[in-house]
């Protein structure tokens, strides 16, 4: 195991840069190395070494990315925007859509909006220069999927950027963005905030058009799972025993 172990730790930083693509976030980029690592070990004696350490850890570490990202609700519907490209009619204002391709804030709001695969078929190519063949690969897809994947990344990117002025003439002059205010809210919660801080939330929450009810829905979430707290419990007599036998024959 100690030798699975010094082969794994020298791609410990290609694995973190990997992670940094594929989420844009350092916690989750950590974390999800972190889960690379244990998957890869508890799976080490799997690796025949048909292809390379590394490619097998990014493969790995994107199917863990994958599973996180399953659940998002915030996405574009991939399928729907084919639909409207496929449409004569549809079109967009490509002065809007320039505009805000000019600002990091802008293209980040409309990427992460995209489903993951997608997401990730956009950023390794046009961000970080990845040939569709090295896609197929750490995808684990056929060449033709992954020039689809690309294909419908591109298009949902174009329709997010431009569906993401209408959300901000709708959120002007609302205080921070939605996700700024969203990733405090759970310390706002639980009062832990520091007073600047937690007065631009109450702002946020106050003005914003879609926050309120996610909040308000954290909140009853919290309450509600208070009253799951048993209070009554109490070891089982038998488990008590047992506990009690293992004690004694430690000592």
């Amino acid at each position: 195991m100690t030798g699975a172990i010094d082969q794994l730790a020298d791609h410990d930083e290609a694995l973190y840069r990997f992670a940094l693509i594929l989420t844009r976030d350092h916690d989750l980029a950590a974390d999800l190395v972190q889960d690379t690592f244990l998957r890869a070990l508890e799976r080490f004696d799997q690796y025949r070494g048909d292809a390379p350490l590394r490619a097998w850890l990014r493969r790995i570490l994107y199917n863990l990315a994958v599973d996180r990202a399953r659940r998002a609700s915030h996405e574009v519907v991939v399928e729907e925007v084919e639909s409207l490209w496929r449409d004569d009619e549809y079109t967009i204002d490509p002065a809007v859509v320039a505009e805000r391709t000019q600002t990091r804030e802008e293209l980040e709001d409309a990427l992460v909006r995209l489903p993951f695969i997608y997401r990730v078929a956009v950023i390794l190519h046009d961000v970080e220069g990845w040939a569709v063949r090295e896609i197929a690969e750490v995808q684990e897809i056929s060449l033709p999927a992954a020039k689809q994947r690309l294909r419908r990344g591109r298009m949902a990117l174009v329709t997010a950027l431009a569906e993401g002025h209408e959300r901000r003439i709708q959120l002007e002059g609302v205080p921070m963005r939605c996700w700024d205010a969203r990733k405090y809210i759970s310390d706002y919660l639980d009062g832990t905030l520091d007073q600047p801080t937690a007065s631009l939330v109450e702002a946020h929450l106050e003005t914003c058009p879609t926050c309120p009810p996610l909040y308000a829905a954290l909140v009853d979430a919290h309450q509600q799972l208070n009253t799951l707290r048993d209070t009554d419990a109490v070891v089982p007599p038998d488990l008590n025993v047992k506990i009690r036998s293992l004690l004694a024959g430690g000592l």
